[in-house]
């Protein structure tokens, strides 16, 4: 496995705070990284942006709702939020952008 920053110990513990087991740790670094790469990749087909959209826009959402929920409303729970924005607006103006690509 790279050296990416889900293995740091910091982490390593922030998700032993949450609850989860350690293999789930990896598990979301592998789908996160291969997600970023299906958007950002311009030879990928658009049903398969559409699933990575969903899927981080997913675990955005997740990570939000388990950090309210565990340490209650605060920096860390913001946080998740901010990166479901950008999230949103790449995904708007993807669909503009694709969307101007089909009328020529």
């Amino acid at each position: 496995m790279p050296a990416l920053t889900s293995n740091s110990e910091l982490a390593k513990e922030g998700i032993r705070h949450l609850g989860y087991p350690d293999y789930f740790r990896i598990q979301l670094s592998v789908f996160k990284v291969i997600g970023s790469l299906v958007l950002i990749l311009p030879f990928v087909p658009a049903r398969f942006k559409e699933w990575a959209y969903v899927g981080l826009g997913i675990t955005m959402i997740s990570a939000f709702i388990a950090h309210w929920v565990v340490d209650g409303f605060g920096g860390q729970t913001i946080f998740p939020l901010i990166f479901f924005g950008i999230l949103t607006v790449s995904y708007i103006y993807y669909h503009k952008l694709h969307k101007e690509r089909l009328a020529y």
